[in-house]
């Protein structure tokens, strides 16, 4: 399958393909939109997308983390504020739907604002008006609302966490992004892609058992993880990146759980004996560590914690001689 790149989208999944064709039927109008998706997914690049696909791709786009802000500052960052509503209300200050007028309003992290808020908030929605604290008239607001959630907000609403009629204001359109877990068919693609932004003029690659390693990660930090690691990689790797590259959550996980995936039947088999268990585990074990060290024995004994002779030992007991040197 030949990837797929659309506005720094870049993907071969078929299951971001069709958020991004979902995305792009949404993107004309002017609908709330709830992109729900973990932590580092990609969420903000969506909404990029969806700003740059509408008809308001040349008015202000306007993001906020809401959890990164103090509570007893949202309303007034949100809704701006007077001279004189509080202690350092020194001069009017404009709200941030006010600067994203004509434009896109961008509320990260809408699970995160606090009851008294969303009252406000969903006032301001229904009536496109703002007024800002301590004043007393109202303002016209023009915005194309676009949230995100790293949970799901109907369980928030019963939990009585979050209003009810806030969340079906902004779940108009729902689009959920899968992690990346869910599609490793992107992961060394967007790695590549990395490695080209952040180190342009090195000539870098993985090795096989460094690729094998990154597909075999579950990535809880998703692509901010990916990025994250793969711009740490292209500062320091000159050429070949290797398994000892990578960093230990990466690499360290990657012969266990692919020995656990191996040694399936032996693990539930009832008519394995203890020895025929824990030989099948040795010998897989044994396998992938020479698998992940390229063939050298050296490298596959201390990713072992074993001396080199005890490592040619157990090979030879397991009939692993050919596996290389």
């Amino acid at each position: 399958m030949l990837p797929f790149s659309s506005l720094s989208i870049v993907t071969r999944s078929d299951a971001v393909r069709a958020v991004i064709a979902r995305v792009d039927t949404i993107a004309d109008s002017d609908t709330s939109v709830l992109l729900v998706g973990e932590t580092g997914v990609g969420k903000e690049l969506f909404a990029d997308y969806i700003h740059r696909m509408s008809p308001r791709a040349h008015r202000p786009l306007v993001k906020v983390a809401l959890s990164a802000m103090p509570h007893d500052l949202l309303e007034s960052e949100l809704f701006g504020h007077e001279r004189g509503a509080f202690t350092n209300a020194v001069s009017d200050k404009p709200g941030l739907f006010e600067l994203a007028h004509t434009g896109t309003l961008f509320l990260d992290d809408i699970d995160d604002v606090p009851p008294p808020a969303q009252v406000k908030l969903l006032r301001v929605l229904e009536s496109h008006q703002v007024m800002r604290v301590g004043g007393s008239s109202m303002i016209p607001v023009d915005v194309r609302l676009i949230t995100a959630s790293k949970v799901d907000l109907k369980e928030l609403v019963q939990r009585n966490a979050f209003r009810s009629d806030l969340f079906y204001r902004i779940n108009v359109c729902p689009v959920e992004i899968p992690p990346l877990r869910d599609r490793r068919e992107d992961v060394l693609l967007l790695a590549s892609h990395f490695l080209g932004r952040f180190a342009p003029t090195k000539p870098l690659q993985f090795s096989p058992a460094a690729e094998r390693a990154m597909m075999t990660y579950d990535w809880p930090g998703n692509v901010r993880e990916l990025r994250n690691i793969t711009e740490r990689l292209a500062l320091f790797s000159t050429g070949e990146i290797q398994l000892g590259d990578l960093p230990p959550e990466v690499r360290d996980g990657r012969a266990i759980e692919a020995t656990v995936k191996a040694c399936a039947r032996c693990l539930v088999d009832d008519h394995l004996s203890y020895s025929e268990v824990v030989a099948c585990l040795e010998t897989n074990l044994l396998h992938q560590a020479l698998v992940d060290a390229d063939g050298n024995r050296s490298r596959a004994a201390k990713a072992l914690g074993l001396s080199l002779s005890t490592l040619r030992d157990k090979l030879k007991k397991h009939g692993l001689d050919d596996d290389g040197e």
